[in-house]
């Protein structure tokens, strides 16, 4: 197949990892008349479960990718620390997005900090270390800082906060002295992302801007409507996100995190290579999904600027919500109760075991107005148990 041809429904399309993102983006291309491929180990993976073919190998094995690449008329991937060889043995015979070039950049913090400075896209003040003479060369200046592993490292995992010198040392030891980043830590005033769409022949559309929480290092509450952030701000982080897309010569959907300072000023904290959390409201709230547009990129089909028809707010619901009463029995949150409420569309991953910190679904809550959607998202969070923001 040729870059330009279209696949069009009918055609069975592959992903690998068999996580949520890829339940969800089995769905879409399922909705739209695709069959499904997942490549992932796990006899119960979310994606596996819903998918036409499972296949069930490690993302390494090469018959597992062969069978793969022998079903597929496409392929992509759902999980950033899929190995880049892998993807460059797919390629070999048949379109894979993103690439596997692109994506290593995203799993090696240090090369992904290169490439902002090259797009001219401000980050934070760094260093990398990755023996005992760099990490002694760390200039005082990027002190407290937060020392994060070069790669594997994701919802606030392989990172350690560091005051003192002498605490980077010891948070360096007990990272194993992997290759790690330093960054310097910048007074934060929120943080947002932006998720665009890019395809083969440098189409580029975008999702709007969206306004972050996090909660230990992972993703708690979405909020995207009319005056979330300013316009300024809002400009920025597009123009930044299309400018890290089209640097990486990008085909599929990218996420950008940024940090918002206290200052105004955006800095790009980190991106990721695939449909993201902050961007599943696009599913209720938008007549394109961040899903359907992943489709559309690896089938060449047209790219449409999405068009968003309600506020929103997306609600994380991670595991904890199944102990909030303190036991050791996880019990089903009280979707009934948050079922009633308007404008609430649920989505549960299909995971068999409930457990703290793990992700097993989200709410979508849909309003005409601001004020509207925020307050049924605080309602729902009550009975959730989720603390109000």
């Amino acid at each position: 197949m040729n870059d330009k041809q279209v696949i069009l429904p009918g055609a069975t399309l592959g992903v690998l990892g068999g996580g949520q993102l890829g339940r969800m983006f089995a769905h879409a291309a399922q909705s739209m008349g695709y069959f499904t491929a997942v490549l992932d180990q796990d006899a119960t993976s979310p994606a596996g479960l819903v998918s036409h073919q499972h296949i069930r190998t490690g993302y390494e094995d090469p018959q597992g990718l062969t069978e793969l690449a022998s079903v597929c008329a496409a392929v992509t991937t759902e999980f950033e620390n899929v190995p880049a060889a892998a993807l460059n043995q797919l390629a070999a015979s048949l379109p894979v997005s993103p690439a596997g070039s692109a994506v290593a950049i995203a799993q090696d913090r240090a090369a992904e900090k290169a490439h902002f400075v090259k797009c001219g896209v401000p980050c934070a003040p760094y260093a990398v270390i990755e023996t005992p003479e760099q990490l002694a060369a760390v200039n005082d200046a990027l002190l407290p800082g937060i020392l994060k592993t070069s790669r594997m490292g994701y919802d606030g995992k392989g990172q350690i906060r560091v005051k003192t010198r002498a605490e980077l040392i010891a948070g360096w030891d007990e990272l194993g002295r992997v290759a790690c980043v330093l960054e310097k830590m910048l007074p934060l005033a929120h943080e947002c992302s932006v998720i665009v769409a890019r395809g083969r022949d440098g189409t580029i559309v975008n999702l709007p801007v969206q306004r972050n929480l996090h909660r230990d290092g992972i993703l708690a509450v979405t909020e995207v409507y009319a005056g979330n952030l300013p316009a300024t701000q809002v400009e920025q982080a597009i123009t930044a996100a299309k400018s890290v897309a089209i640097g990486l010569d990008y085909v599929g959907v990218l996420c950008v995190e940024f940090f918002v300072l206290d200052n105004e000023q955006l800095v790009v904290n980190e991106i990721a290579p695939r449909p993201h959390n902050s961007g599943h409201y696009s599913q209720n709230a938008l007549d394109v999904s961040q899903f359907e547009l992943q489709v559309r990129c690896m089938t060449n089909l047209p790219l449409v600027q999405p068009r968003q028809h309600s506020a929103t707010i997306m609600l994380n619901l991670l595991g904890d919500l199944w102990f909030k009463d303190g036991g050791d029995t996880p019990v089903a949150p009280a979707w009934d109760q948050i079922l009633a409420l308007p404008g609430c569309h649920l989505h549960l991953y299909g995971k068999v075991d409930a457990k703290r910190a793990r992700k097993m679904g989200h709410l979508n809550i849909t309003a005409a107005t601001p004020e509207q959607v925020r307050a049924t998202a605080l309602k729902a969070a009550e009975i959730l148990g989720i603390p109000a923001f």
